[in-house]
């Protein structure tokens, strides 16, 4: 069974400066920054069809999309029940932006395994960047139902920022502590931890999941941001013109380095 990890861009992310859903690169002992999971679903066996699998997720993380769908279609054509394959193809034609042959693929893949955690999630997470919060949502529960999915964090937090995406904070809070309980150094669930701590005004708690952010993930232009607001709110000059030194030199160019030049 293929057991390849796909590293699919995170889809929702917005890069805004109120500080959105933006999750950016982890480091190696954070955890896998992806948020579709992994090709395969442990309730499938192997298919003639896994070396084309392989080789898709290889050229699709390479971003050489023609050899990509080359080898996910030759996987489909080898083993047309192979749910794997169907997904990988849902992978391919998501990143080409053929959105109609991306959502047949992923209900083919569906179809053929009704439990594969991973296609369930990435389906999810498609459906959510269309605007389908609800049937996403349901998506992901089935998803997370599977005892077997290994990386469940994934669900739960694709959960959550769709539900930030359809305004239910507080649902979008119970779905990313539900990832942080599984996997606590998932970088992308702390951070959007602290955005909604952030929103509530729950400035201390946005500070706390800020740190803890800060331990496993390296900082982005929206996390010092976010820093930034939060010790003004807080009322420490220091920590603020910190996070404000470091947003200036290391994303010099950013949105939310230039909106600074602006108020300072």
């Amino acid at each position: 069974m293929s057991r390849l990890m796909l590293r699919i861009s995170l889809l929702l992310a917005v890069a805004l400066i109120a500080i959105g859903c933006a999750k950016n690169t982890l480091r190696d002992d954070a955890g896998d920054p992806d948020v579709t999971g992994n090709i395969g679903s442990p309730l499938v066996g192997a298919s003639p069809a896994d070396v084309y699998i392989d080789l898709s997720g290889a050229y699709l993380q390479e971003g050489r999309l023609t050899e990509a769908f080359m080898n996910a279609k030759k996987a489909v054509i080898v083993d047309p029940k192979s749910s794997n394959a169907h997904y990988v193809l849902a992978l391919v034609y998501q990143r080409l932006g053929e959105t109609g042959s991306a959502d047949a693929s992923y209900r083919d893949a569906i179809s053929r395994d009704p439990r594969n955690p991973a296609a369930l999630n990435a389906y999810g997470q498609y459906l959510c960047d269309l605007g389908k919060f609800d049937e996403a949502d349901g998506y992901f529960r089935r998803a997370l139902k599977n005892p077997l999915y290994s990386t469940p964090w994934l669900a739960s937090h694709n959960a959550g920022t769709c539900a930030e995406m359809a305004g239910d904070l507080v649902r979008a809070d119970q779905d990313f502590r539900a990832a942080l309980q599984v996997n606590p150094r998932f970088a992308p669930s702390l951070l959007s931890m602290a955005d909604i701590s952030f929103k509530q005004t729950n400035y201390l708690s946005a500070r706390a999941y800020l740190q803890r952010y800060a331990e496993v993930a390296p900082h982005t232009a929206e996390s010092l941001w976010l820093g930034f607001q939060t010790e003004n709110q807080l009322g420490d000059r220091d920590q603020m013109a910190s996070y404000g030194l470091k947003l200036r030199s290391k994303f010099p160019d950013s949105e939310q380095a230039k909106y600074l030049q602006t108020i300072e």
